[in-house]
């Protein structure tokens, strides 16, 4: 990642595109010490639109990983240890499914962490309010709204990755499939995983990396065929990972960071990224258009793109919003990263998001694990 990230981009990404526009749990994280939490509670996030809205207490709904939002939070609380902070915690499609339910009547005082996708959808829906975050500026062009004030803004990209288990491939005599042809032969049969789109945002940007890799309809025609391959389609984007972790489903259709983890843990897998390239999206914040908007809101987003939290963000994923010459690559990923993402236009994504899961819903979701 030597070169400029901006300048690599240039060529992924339509420029035009932003214009146009994951473990099932839910918590509640007080800024307190001795009440945080990051799993096990729902925050009561319901009839929070009366409350003053001078109190110093913000209502979040994010995406990230419960295993690194309490790292993430550190400098937060100690520069703002007065604010007590209620978090509701999903997947992606859950929160992005909430967040539009709630369209008349938001509970959520801001984003953070939810993909660039969804917060295109919410916005196409009238349902953010424009602020530009202190540093905005050194946020790439490609990583965040192109409106002034920005709609949302970037923090760093997640991509497709194979999770494989390599004693029961060893035990199988089978190959390490490195790539999406590979994934349909025959012998895998049965031994994948993989997130339901219309829940994880990892499996809408694998599915929707697809349709613009392969086009519509091969992609398509291939996905028919990897359905035939595929054990079951889960409802988070971490669980194919930990599945191959196990050695239930030895092969997990998964992101980056969760493969990289768990082995780091102990578990005997590879992580793999597909050599036809990564369907990817960004990990983005965006602050909710309320009529009682709190300044607490604007700081929390300030200090979300801070260089403090932003070396905390580099810890896990190797592709930042920020351009900097002490962006490290952490071990496991692809010494060129940005070489790995396959040209992307989120901007249609976003647009295209409903007709993608009506029709992968129509077509696979009969291999969908039940939801709890």
């Amino acid at each position: 990642m030597r070169k400029p990230l901006l300048a690599v981009f240039a060529l992924l990404l339509s420029f035009s595109m932003l214009t146009a526009c994951g473990t099932k749990n839910q918590s509640n994280t007080d800024s307190a010490k001795g009440s945080d939490s990051t799993s096990g509670t729902v925050a009561k996030a319901e009839g929070s639109k009366d409350k003053d809205k001078d109190s110093k207490e913000l209502t979040i709904y994010t995406a990230l990983e419960d295993d690194q939002m309490e790292t993430y939070l550190a400098t937060y609380k100690a520069q703002h240890p007065d604010v007590k902070l209620n978090f509701v915690r999903d997947s992606t499609g859950v929160i992005t499914a909430k967040l539009l339910a709630e369209k008349d009547n938001p509970q959520a005082d801001l984003v953070w962490g939810l993909a660039a996708t969804s917060l295109l959808v919410l916005d196409q829906n009238g349902m953010l309010e424009g602020y530009s975050p202190k540093g905005v500026d050194r946020i790439q062009a490609d990583f965040k709204d192109k409106n002034a004030p920005e709609h949302w803004v970037g923090i760093d990209a997640w991509e497709t990755a194979f999770v494989v288990n390599t004693k029961e491939m060893e035990k199988r005599k089978l190959a390490i499939p490195k790539s999406y042809a590979d994934l349909i032969k025959p012998e895998y049969k049965g031994l994948i995983t993989m997130p339901n789109p219309s829940s994880s945002g990892t499996g809408f940007l694998t599915v929707s990396g697809l349709v613009q890799l392969m086009g519509k309809d091969k992609s398509w025609d291939y996905m028919n065929k990897l359905n035939d391959n595929i054990a079951m389609y889960v409802h988070s984007g971490s669980k194919p990972a930990k599945m191959a972790g196990t050695g239930e489903y030895p092969i997990g259709i998964s992101f980056g960071y969760r493969g990289i983890e768990e082995a780091k843990k102990g578990s005997p897998v590879v992580t793999v990224f597909p050599a036809e390239g990564s369907g990817w999206d960004l990990e983005a914040n965006a602050l909710m258009k309320k009529s009682d908007v709190k300044p607490e809101a604007k700081e929390f987003l300030d200090w979300a793109i801070s260089d403090d939290v932003m070396k905390e963000y580099n810890k896990n994923y190797a592709i930042l919003a920020v351009k900097s010459d002490t962006t490290t690559i952490p071990e496991g990923y692809e010494k060129d990263p940005v070489k790995q993402l396959i040209k992307n236009d989120l901007g249609q994504a976003a647009k295209d998001r409903n007709s993608i899961l009506s029709e992968w819903t129509k077509r696979y979701d009969s291999k969908s694990e039940p939801k709890s």
